[in-house]
């Protein structure tokens, strides 16, 4: 591969001189050597450099840059000007060795050129070249570093993590993908120490890690590769496998360095856990299944069994099994032609199929087997069958009886339709009064919200709630409030348009749904008629029932009616009826709901005034008629509101009453009464008896005469007021027998707003009361009205005829207490002889005496008058 020839100048092979004497140097050394002059061109060469560079060529005069690869010229000649410069200026000695390609007529060559400078001769040339061929070296470093980026490759590309620990200097190394399994950035740091290490490793993991790594040190080949658990960046655990191995050690044997990778095999042990929790599934399944499983290979002739499959046949583990053995002994006589060539035809079309078929085991009992088969050829060409059986003769024998029971069932078919329609009649359906209930109520009401969005139908509610319902049924009896009810829902569906929907929706309410075309007249109409029907007394049993409607009214024209809101709506204006005095409707209003809300605020207010005792007694005095000396005081219910102050119970007893309190008040305002008495009569206060409100629910109570007791009430000290709208007529036994403790106990039974109510002459006979008080509407028109006076006369007659006192309520006029005075009254109660008084004011009043002044001008008035 001969160098490129220059222009001769001087000769290769005869040279003279001092340059003669050099290449006789030259040709000494056994190395390729060469000269250059100040021109770059090679004018001395020994043997070993021409019969390695230039053959058995005749050799010209050669220029060394042009010799070189096209690529490499340029920094060929900046070394030969380099050398040139440091011999020209003998700065002194220069060396300095350079690689560059030969081109040849093979491959190309590289040479390591050794440039040596040490000053200039006139004859000497300045630059001596010590050559080398280095294209072996090249190749290898080449290929190592072309194995050394597979490697690396290969490492990125497994995924694994690459570490070096070099024990003898302390040195460790960790690549990144090492770090990347783990979550840690270039930055992280690593563990301080190994027991720091140990720390992240899974609790259960570190002493088997720990013994991996001392048998991995001691290059023990089972433990170059383990697994172990290591904690995340993030938290999680991952599963790590590590590849170990020692590669150097010291002089007694022990590793100083262990190089390995270590793989994230999360997803593989995930993978892994997977399948063992599968196969045991399948396991499970199969035990519990009670499937048998088989293999038959048809070549060899032998058939395998799985113990499910024996325990299916009860045959034990001897029996060797054959194709056209055993198996086919079991068959049902019936079933063996037919179910042998299914298996035939199958197995010769490599069909899968599926059968049932009959067996008669050993014991000679009958038993049923489904078999699901499926033929294929194995990798060795052998045909083979695998199957699963498994009994089904409890199936079979229930597949036999549920068909029997279709059979009945489809026999009672029209029975039981007609059934479902009464259970979905009586689902949707009152049972007493057969009108629709809450829950069809509820579908009509979601069912018209639909037809409003859609397309904008008027909706009107009434909502109706009897009154005085609940006497009836507590008087006569729950039969008498049935046929109330019923009475009403015949009345209700008799008063509707056609077209309008009635429903019970409990107790004593119902609701009518009705079309509404924006004429609140025509509900007005509608309510008037249905209040007046109810008006009208019903008979049973020979009493005559009377009870009235109070009803709520809510309705809307515009789209997108929310028929559950007008309900409530309706129930709003309900209440709004019933507070403003029964018997009547009222339409719902923004201010109806207004005073819902304030009324609610007042039940919450109410129950509130019971836990602070906020409900204290006021007294009006009662004072003979003939004397007027104070023979008692009726005790009144206030409530001393921390803010409105003192409020007569019309502002809390209609409420109270829906709160079911009223007990509880009357309770409270006994015991300040009975407080106040003890008080009264220790302070020698001339007051002899007192008298209290209670109310009918108060008299069922089966405790109230043992809390009466327990008051130590002194006898004719204390009167119970009953209103006489209770229905004394008709009291039940545990009322009656309530009273008659009463008056063993010493407490009296007064009989209040006398002529308001319904009580008899038979029912005061009844009663007995100690005495009857007469409401103030019959006596304050006694003063103007003769015919109002005698029937005031009239009562106190009878009183006296049943030798029961009367009181005068109301007694507001001089002119009141004069007339009832000569009507025979015997007490009288009113604003003109005292005011209802708290406690501290009765003591004053009693103590003061100026009531008797009015005695005094009634005297002098009744003289004047002869």
């Amino acid at each position: 591969m001969p160098l490129n020839h220059a222009t001769r100048s001087s000769s290769l092979d005869a040279p003279s001189g001092e340059i003669g004497l050099l290449a006789a140097v030259y040709e000494a050394v056994p190395f390729p050597l060469a000269a250059l002059d100040a021109r770059g061109v090679i004018v001395v060469a020994n043997g070993s450099f021409r019969q390695e560079w230039l053959g058995d060529e005749q050799a010209e005069p050669i220029s060394l840059e042009t010799s070189a690869h096209e690529a490499d010229r340029a920094m060929v000649a900046i070394e030969i000007d380099r050398a040139l410069r440091f011999s020209a200026k003998s700065l002194g000695a220069y060396r300095n060795t350079i690689e560059f390609r030969v081109p040849g007529k093979g491959a190309v060559r590289w040479v390591a050129a050794t440039f040596i400078a040490a000053g200039t001769t006139k004859t000497a040339p300045p630059i001596t070249i010590v050559f080398s061929d280095v294209t072996g070296l090249r190749q290898r470093l080449s290929e190592v570093s072309e194995r050394e980026s597979r490697w690396n490759n290969a490492l990125i590309s497994s995924e694994s993590g690459v570490w070096d620990h070099n024990w003898a200097t302390g040195q460790k190394y960790y690549s990144p993908t090492w770090r990347k399994i783990r979550g840690m950035s270039e930055d992280d740091p690593l563990a301080a120490s190994t027991q720091a290490w140990l720390e992240l490793l899974h609790p259960e993991d570190r002493d088997h890690v720990i013994h991996c790594i001392e048998r991995q040190n001691a290059g023990d080949p089972a433990y170059a590769v383990f697994q172990y658990r290591e904690r995340h960046m993030q938290g999680h655990w991952i599963w790590i496998e590590c590849r170990g191995a020692c590669i150097e050690w010291d002089a007694n044997g022990v590793a100083t360095r262990v190089v390995g990778t270590d793989t994230d095999i999360t997803e593989r042990k995930a993978a892994e856990e997977a399948a063992a929790n599968l196969a045991r599934r399948l396991e499970m399944a199969l035990d519990i299944s009670g499937i048998g499983v088989f293999e038959a290979d048809f070549d060899t002739g032998k058939v395998e069994w799985d113990e499910q499959m024996r325990e299916i046949y009860q045959i034990g583990d001897q029996p060797q099994i054959e194709v056209g053995g055993l198996w086919e002994t079991f068959l049902h006589p019936e079933d063996t032609e037919r179910v042998l060539a299914k298996v035939r035809d199958n197995i010769s079309d490599d069909q899968r199929f599926f059968d049932q078929y009959r067996i008669i085991l050993a014991d000679g009992s009958e038993r049923v087997i489904r078999s699901r088969t499926m033929p294929y050829t194995d990798e060795r060409g052998h045909q083979k069958m695998v199957g699963a059986n498994w009994d089904v003769t409890s199936d079979v024998t229930l597949h036999q009886e549920l068909q029997r029971a279709k059979t009945l069932a489809e026999a009672r078919n029209h029975e039981l339709e007609a059934a479902r329609s009464r259970i979905e009649h009586n689902a949707m359906h009152d049972y007493l009064t057969g009108l629709p209930n809450r829950r069809y109520l509820d579908d009509m009401l979601a069912r018209v919200t639909m037809e409003s969005a859609r397309d904008a139908k008027g909706v009107a509610i009434l909502h109706i709630d009897l009154d005085r319902f609940k006497q009836i049924n507590d008087t006569l009896g729950h039969n008498a409030g049935d046929a109330i009810l019923k009475h009403v829902a015949r009345t209700l569906k008799g008063t509707i348009r056609k077209g309008d929907f009635v429903a019970r929706i409990g107790g004593d309410e119902f609701v009518i749904l009705s079309r509404f075309q924006g004429s609140p007249r025509r509900l007005s109409n509608l309510a008037d008629r249905i209040i007046a029907e109810l008006r009208n007394p019903v008979s049973y049993e020979g009493h005559d029932c009377r009870f009235g409607a109070s009803i709520g009214i809510a309705c809307r024209s515009d789209k997108g009616v929310d028929a559950r809101q007008l309900l409530l709506n309706a129930d709003i204006a309900l209440y709004r009826a019933k507070n403003l005095g029964r018997n009547r409707y009222e339409f719902f209003s923004p201010e109806t709901h207004d005073e819902m809300i304030s009324a609610r605020k007042v039940s919450d207010e109410i129950l509130l005034a019971i836990e602070r005792r906020e409900f204290v007694p006021f007294y009006q005095l009662q004072f003979d008629a003939s004397t007027l000396d104070i023979v008692g005081v009726e005790t009144l219910a206030r409530w001393n509101h921390p803010t409105r102050g003192i409020l007569t119970p019309d502002h809390f007893l209609p409420l109270a009453e829906e709160l079911n309190v009223v007990s509880t008040i009357d309770t409270l305002i006994l015991d300040a009464a009975l407080a106040d008495f003890r008080e009264w009569q220790a302070q020698s206060v001339g007051i002899p008896k007192i008298s209290v409100n209670v109310s009918y629910r108060r008299l069922h109570d089966a405790d109230l005469v043992k809390t009466l007791k327990a008051r130590r009430i002194k006898p004719g000290t204390v009167s119970f007021e009953l209103l006489e709208s209770i229905f004394f007529d008709d009291c039940d036994d545990a009322v009656m027998k309530n009273l008659t403790q009463l008056k063993k106990l010493g407490i009296d039974i007064e009989i209040d707003d006398f002529g308001t109510g319904h009580a008899s002459i038979i029912g005061l006979l009844r009663l007995s009361p100690t005495a009857l008080k007469i409401d103030r509407q019959l006596v304050r028109p006694i003063s103007q009205s003769q015919e109002q006076r005698r029937l005031v006369s009239a009562i106190i007659e009878i009183a006296r005829t049943l030798d029961i006192r009367v009181v005068a309520e109301g007694v507001e006029t001089a002119d009141h207490v004069r007339i009832l005075r000569e009507l025979g009254c015997n007490t009288l109660q009113g604003f003109a002889l005292a005011r209802p008084k708290p406690c501290d004011e009765v003591v004053h009043f009693v103590t003061n005496g100026r009531w008797r002044d009015l005695v005094e001008n009634l005297t002098a008035k009744r003289g004047r008058h002869g």
